[in-house]
């Protein structure tokens, strides 16, 4: 099944993890530009299913696509009998009726894993150079790994944080092109809830728009 692409020329919007905060993803859904959402669509927030509907109607309309997040990936998995159940992950799926399901399954095994638009390269969690020289990979429901895994997860460090979570390094950033913009979410990196955005030593960029929806903050996007 080949993944969803970007209708040539058009303008788009980059929207940030959603988490579930399916209010304020209908305000950002309400545009005229193609909506490209950098995953992590569910959990956490109040309605997961919602948000679901938004983006399936995004995509039913031409008007949108949403790259792999590790959570979209997840909720699939779990969905289709791969992974073990959180209890993030069960509360998310008690809102979502049979249709639901088997949609989510169908739209996350197709979902890209990164996007290049121009001289802006979109991806949920991180950046590697190869990315820029191969397609993102068909994955259906496996488990990521390689390039795929970098752009889900980032790259982690090796240790572990007090939350329990792992440590997620930045130096990926140091290794963009001069002239790429990277858009990516994952990492909530903003201290003053606006995007992050870091330079790297390469010559090229990184912006983080992972702003906390559904987790206490609230959604950004980008329009490019």
């Amino acid at each position: 099944m080949l993944p969803a692409a970007l209708p040539p020329g058009t303008p788009i919007r980059v929207v940030g993890d959603v988490h579930g905060d399916a209010t304020a993803f209908a305000y950002a859904a309400a545009t005229d530009r193609f909506v490209v959402q950098l995953g992590d669509l569910t959990d956490y927030g109040p309605d997961s299913a919602e948000t679901l509907r938004i983006m399936f109607d995004l995509i039913d309309r031409g008007r949108g696509l949403f790259l792999l997040g590790n959570h979209d990936l997840k909720l699939a998995r779990v969905l289709a009998g791969h992974a073990r159940m959180e209890p993030v992950v069960r509360a998310t799926i008690e809102q979502l009726d049979d249709a639901l399901r088997d949609r989510v399954q169908t739209e996350v095994a197709r979902a890209p894993g990164w996007l290049l638009h121009g001289t802006d390269f979109l991806v949920h969690g991180g950046f590697h150079p190869v990315m820029l020289t191969i397609p993102s990979p068909q994955h259906g429901l496996d488990r990521a790994d390689g390039p795929l895994a970098r752009a889900l997860f980032g790259e982690p460090t090796g240790r572990t944080q007090p939350d329990g979570y792992p440590e997620r390094s930045l130096r990926w950033v140091d290794h963009i092109p001069p002239g790429i913009t990277v858009y990516c979410g994952h990492d909530r990196r903003s201290n003053n809830g606006r995007p992050y955005v870091k330079r790297g030593a390469a010559g090229g960029s990184a912006v983080f728009l992972d702003t906390g929806a559904g987790k206490g903050g609230h959604l950004s996007w980008i329009d490019l």
